[in-house]
């Protein structure tokens, strides 16, 4: 299952983002969205884990305090893809 987390601090590495998840069981991916121009966080990420591990720390994660920031923490919505017209 694949979970968005939203409103990270700046600072916040993959790293870290998977050891924020890694109590709830085995992170199988864990990405801090990174802008492409300035190479800075945009302050969210995704993290891979299997669905009842991801349903467990949606629920204790969302809404804790990191840095002073409240995390947003849901299941990843699929983004629509667009279709390019040339």
């Amino acid at each position: 299952m694949k979970v968005y987390v939203g409103n990270l601090p700046w600072s916040v590495t993959d790293v870290e983002l998977q050891d924020l998840f890694t109590p709830f069981g085995s992170v199988e991916s864990a990405q801090v969205v990174m802008d492409r121009d300035s190479g800075r966080s945009r302050g969210f990420g995704f993290v891979e884990m299997a669905t009842e591990h991801a349903q467990a720390a949606i629920a204790k994660l969302n809404g804790h305090s990191v840095a002073s920031r409240e995390l947003r923490v849901n299941e990843a919505q699929s983004k629509p893809r667009s279709s390019a017209r040339y």
